[in-house]
C-alpha cells in the first residue's frame, strides 16, 4: 500500500474501514469489533491475532493493522487513562521499506491514538536516505522528531551523544524485556547503564534457499556428469555456493532460466554492506578472536586482510553467473523482486523472506523455501598469525548479527515535558508489546522473531504455516542469534559512516574499475580517516567494550 492510499483509507471513519476487513469473518465468534483484551488469556489473544488475515489467506492490510492494535492495547491501558494524551503531537520518523515498517506502525497505533488522545505525526525514509538523514540531524543538532524506529548500531551516535530519553521503569514492565533472546540483553539497548531501547526486531542475516532446485533429478544428475565433489544438495559452505552458482549457468528448472545467488550489488544508503558481510563473515571471524572488523587494539581494518578480500573477489567471480542486471539490483531488488518472485535459488538476507514467503502476495515460492545459518568455509583466517587455518571441528561457520536489530527510542526532547514523555513512551511500548511483536514475526513486518516466546512452533503451525517450513525457518533464526562464533556488530559511532565509505568502493570494484584487494586497500584507508577524525583511543575503547573485552 502506498502512503497516498493509506492516507486516503484513514481518512474515512475507522468503524467503515474495519467493517470491511476480512479478518471479521475469523473472529466472529468473539463477538463485536471492541473485543476486550482484558477479556481474554494471552495465549487466546495471541491465537487470535495469528488469525489476522490467517496465513495463506492474503497479505494483511491497513485494517488487519488496526485490529491487531486494538486487540492489544491491553497493556497500554493499565498504565494509561482514556484521553490522558489529549493535546499532544508526536513526529515519528522511521522507513516505509516495501511499504512496511510505518506503514504497519500507524495502523496499530491509530486505535493507540483513538484511546488516549495523542496525535502522531510521521516522517516516512526510503532504506537509502535513512542513514544520512539521521547522520544529518545528529551532527546538526537538528533532532525534529520525537520517536524513532533506529538500529542499534547508531546507539554510540545518538545514546552516545545524550539524545535519547532514559527508559522509564514502567515501560520495561509493560513490554517484558526479560523475553528478548539473549543477543538483545544489555548491553545493547543501553549506554552507560542507562536502557534506552524497545527492540522490536532482532536482525541477524539467515540463509535461503529453493528446496525445488536441490531436489531436482535432473541437476543431480548434470552435477554429477560434470565431475563435480560429493552429491547435488543445499551448499553448507561459500566454497560450494559459488561451486554451484557456476553451475546452474544456462541451466533450466521448470522451463526458467536457472540462477545460483544472488548478490546485491546497488548502494543502499551502508545498508547494503551488510551482505558483503555475510560473506565475510565465515572467512574473516575465526573462533578464537571476537574482533573482525578492526584490530580491537589499534582499529586497524581488516576489510582489506586476505579474507575480506577473498569475500569481495567471490561476488566478481560470480557475478557472470547472476541474473544479466544485477549490477542494478540494490538488497531490496534481490529479496522482494528476484527471489520471492522466483528468480534465484539461494540468497542471504534479514528474517523478512521467511515471513514473507506464505503471507506476501508477490511470493511465488512458498512451498519451495527452505532456510539454515549462513554458509560456512572450509578454512578460516587467523588475523593474528597470517595464515589460513582449517579448523579440527569442520567448516567455520560465523552467523552475520546484521544490524542486531530495529528497535524503538524516545528523543531527549521529550523529557522537559511529562505528558509528551510519557506519551512518546507508551507509543513506543504499544508497538513493541510481546503480543504485537509476534504477528510481526508472522507476517510481513520489516521485522523478524526476537523473542523467546516466538519460538513456540505451535503458536505458528496453529496460526496455518506448515510445521516443516516453520521449523527450518525458526531454526535458522534461533541458531544463528545462539551461535558461539556469531559475528557481532560493534555498536560504535559512526558505523554508518564506515559501511557507507565503503560502499562507494565498492561500486567503483563491481563496475570494474578497480581489483579486489586495490578496492579493499582504498576502503582501509577511508576507515582509518574516520576514525582519527572520531577519535582512535576512544573507538577503541567503545570497539573493545561492544565486543565484551
Amino acid at each position: 500500500m502506498r502512503i497516498e492510499l493509506y492516507n486516503h483509507f484513514t481518512s474515512m471513519s475507522r468503524r467503515s474501514v474495519l467493517k470491511g476487513a476480512a479478518a471479521v469473518s475469523a473472529l466472529s465468534a468473539t463477538g463485536a469489533l471492541g473485543l476486550s483484551t482484558q477479556a481474554q488469556s494471552q495465549a487466546d489473544l495471541r491465537a487470535q491475532i495469528l488469525q489476522i488475515p490467517g496465513v495463506g489467506k492474503g497479505q494483511p492490510t491497513d485494517a488487519d493493522w488496526q485490529k491487531v492494535g486494538e486487540m492489544c492495547l491491553g497493556a497500554t491501558k493499565t498504565n494509561v487513562k482514556e484521553g490522558e494524551f489529549a493535546g499532544v503531537e508526536l513526529t515519528f520518523l522511521g522507513l516505509n521499506n516495501q511499504n512496511l515498517h510505518n506503514l504497519l506502525f500507524r495502523g496499530f497505533l491509530k486505535p493507540w491514538e483513538t484511546y488516549t488522545g495523542a496525535k502522531i505525526n510521521w516522517i516516512d525514509l526510503a532504506q537509502a536516505d535513512y542513514g544520512p538523514r539521521l547522520q544529518q540531524a545528529i551532527a546538526t543538532g537538528t533532532v525534529d522528531f520525537d520517536i524513532i524506529e533506529m538500529g542499534a548500531p547508531f546507539e554510540g551516535d545518538v545514546c552516545g551523544k545524550g539524545l535519547a530519553s532514559e527508559m522509564p521503569d514502567w515501560v520495561k514492565a509493560q513490554i517484558d524485556m526479560d523475553d528478548y533472546v539473549n543477543y538483545l540483553k544489555a548491553p545493547v539497548g543501553t549506554w552507560n547503564g542507562k536502557t534506552y531501547r524497545i527492540s522490536i526486531d532482532g536482525d541477524c542475516h539467515n540463509f535461503n534457499y529453493r528446496t525445488d532446485y536441490f531436489s531436482d533429478a535432473d541437476l543431480a544428475a548434470a552435477w554429477k556428469a560434470e565431475g563435480h565433489e560429493g552429491d547435488w544438495g543445499v551448499p553448507k559452505t561459500w566454497q560450494k555456493v559459488q561451486e554451484a552458482t557456476k553451475f546452474l549457468k544456462g541451466k533450466k528448472v521448470a522451463g526458467q532460466d536457472a540462477y545460483g545467488y544472488l548478490d546485491p550489488i546497488k548502494g543502499w544508503g551502508g545498508f547494503g554492506f551488510y551482505f558483503l558481510g555475510s560473506r565475510a563473515t565465515a572467512y574473516a571471524k575465526h573462533p578464537d578472536d571476537k574482533a573482525w572488523l578492526f584490530d580491537a587494539d589499534t582499529m586497524k581494518p581488516r576489510i582489506n586482510n586476505p579474507a575480506w578480500v577473498r569475500a569481495i573477489q567471490d561476488v566478481i567471480d560470480a557475478l557472470p553467473s547472476e541474473p544479466a542486471d544485477q549490477l542494478n539490483a540494490d538488497p531490496g531488488t534481490t529479496g522482494f523482486s528476484q527471489f520471492l518472485a522466483g528468480t534465484g535459488s539461494m540468497l542471504s538476507w534479514w528474517g523478512d523472506i521467511g515471513s514473507n514467503a506464505k503471507t506476501n502476495d508477490s511470493s511465488v515460492i512458498g512451498d519451495t523455501c527452505g532456510f539454515d545459518i549462513l554458509p560456512g568455509s572450509d578454512d578460516v583466517y587467523n588475523a593474528k598469525t597470517g595464515a589460513w587455518d582449517k579448523l579440527a571441528s569442520g567448516p567455520n561457520y560465523a552467523p552475520n548479527m546484521a544490524y542486531i536489530g530495529w528497535g524503538v527510542y524516545v528523543m531527549a526532547r521529550v523529557d522537559s515535558d511529562p505528558a509528551k514523555q510519557k506519551a512518546a513512551w507508551s507509543a513506543a511500548a504499544h508497538i513493541g508489546g510481546k503480543d504485537i511483536s509476534l504477528w510481526c514475526a508472522a507476517y510481513p513486518s520489516g521485522f523478524q522473531p526476537y523473542r523467546n516466546s516466538h519460538f513456540n512452533l505451535a503458536e505458528w503451525v496453529a496460526a496455518g504455516y506448515d510445521e516443516a517450513f516453520i521449523k527450518s525457518y525458526l531454526d535458522s533464526e534461533a541458531n544463528s542469534y545462539n551461535h558461539p562464533n556469531a559475528a557481532i556488530e560493534p555498536r560504535i559511532p559512526g558505523i554508518f559512516q564506515y559501511y557507507s565509505a565503503a560502499e562507494d568502493e565498492l561500486s567503483k570494484i563491481w563496475a570494474g574499475g578497480s581489483d579486489a584487494q586495490t578496492g579493499a586497500n582504498n576502503i582501509a584507508a577511508a576507515w582509518d580517516k574516520i576514525t582519527d577524525g572520531i577519535g582512535r583511543d576512544k573507538q577503541i575503547e567503545l570497539y573493545k567494550a561492544s565486543l565484551g573485552m
